[in-house]
């Protein structure tokens, strides 16, 4: 594990400077970029409407992750989100969301593969049956929760599709629609968003798709109907109300590397050794907590996926 270690982080050129230039113009007049200002929106504000918590979460009392931290609270999990398609604000993703649709609702599996088809989420869920995973989900501003998802590994649906030998990444689309996600209408963010793993890191079984969370349907604020959940990862990469699918043959473009390349990575492996260019991630704080703990390399599943990585040149592949 000692080859993980001390790996700063350097620029991946996948976009025209120039367009790097006024995207990142935008985003410094915008506050986004400013690290103090990310860091201390990290305490949660938004307050619990107690008829959203579920007649079953008394079941999940005493549950814990793999390595025995207690799982977040519904009201934690589902009022402090991260969904730019609603707003920038972690505690007005909630309120905004309260009238999405997301019945009827398709997701599109094709590209580099033998059998496309194309799923009503009914099917999904029939075709594979849902598994309860606790995982640890942590993001780039440094913070992280515990999360009891309900859904399945993303390996089952692809093999079903059967990815051709060309096939070398999955590629991710969400939703489109101004009218279900408002801040799709603006310019400053190449919408909609998208995001991509390589072949193998899909097929790892931690990579799920998630449709449900404390034992019920996924709320629209997390990510309903469907969502893609990759625990190792830090959490932008947990692209939301997927509708398409598709295998390719090369790296696709995913919305915050595309962004701001130098700060987000297409593979985003949470790493307490690489700071961001801001800020550092070798500690996190979890909701509802007061005090930091030390950030875990592979955000603690290390042991189940280090071993994808071996031989990369990490000062690249960030």
């Amino acid at each position: 594990m000692d080859k993980y270690k001390s790996i700063p982080v350097l620029s991946s050129e996948i976009t025209s400077k120039s367009q790097y230039l006024n995207r990142r113009d935008f985003l410094k007049a915008a506050g986004i970029v400013t690290g103090a200002a990310l860091l201390a929106a990290c305490v949660p504000q938004a307050t619990a409407n107690p008829a959203q918590v579920p007649a079953n979460e008394a079941a999940y009392i005493g549950k814990t992750d793999e390595l025995g931290s207690p799982l977040n609270s519904f009201d934690d999990i589902t009022n402090y989100n991260n969904f730019y398609e609603f707003s920038t604000a972690k505690d007005a993703v909630a309120p905004l969301s309260k009238d999405f649709k997301s019945h009827p609702w398709t997701v599109e599996v094709g590209g580099l593969v033998n059998k496309p088809k194309t799923y009503a989420i009914e099917d999904l869920l029939k075709a594979f049956p849902q598994e309860d995973r606790i995982y640890r989900l942590r993001c780039v501003e440094a913070w992280s929760m515990v999360i009891p998802w309900q859904g399945f590994a993303l390996a089952s649906l692809l093999k079903e599709v059967e990815p051709t030998s060309a096939a070398k990444y999955v590629h991710f689309v969400t939703l489109m629609d101004k009218t279900q996600f408002p801040a799709e209408g603006s310019t400053f963010y190449p919408w909609p968003y998208e995001e991509g793993l390589r072949l193998d890191e899909a097929m790892n079984d931690l990579a799920i798709l998630a449709t449900g969370l404390y034992g019920e349907a996924l709320p629209a604020q997390d990510g309903a109907p469907i969502r893609l959940v990759v625990p190792w990862k830090y959490g932008f990469k947990g692209i939301k109300s997927i509708v398409k699918i598709e295998l390719v043959d090369r790296m696709p473009s995913t919305f915050w590397n595309t962004v701001a390349p130098n700060e987000y990575g297409f593979y985003a492996n949470v790493n307490p050794d690489v700071p961001h260019p801001r800020w550092s991630q070798s500690s996190e704080r979890r909701i509802g907590e007061l005090t930091r703990r030390a950030t875990l390399l592979f955000n603690g599943y290390a042991d189940q996926v280090a071993h994808l990585y071996g031989g990369m040149d990490l000062k690249l592949d960030y």
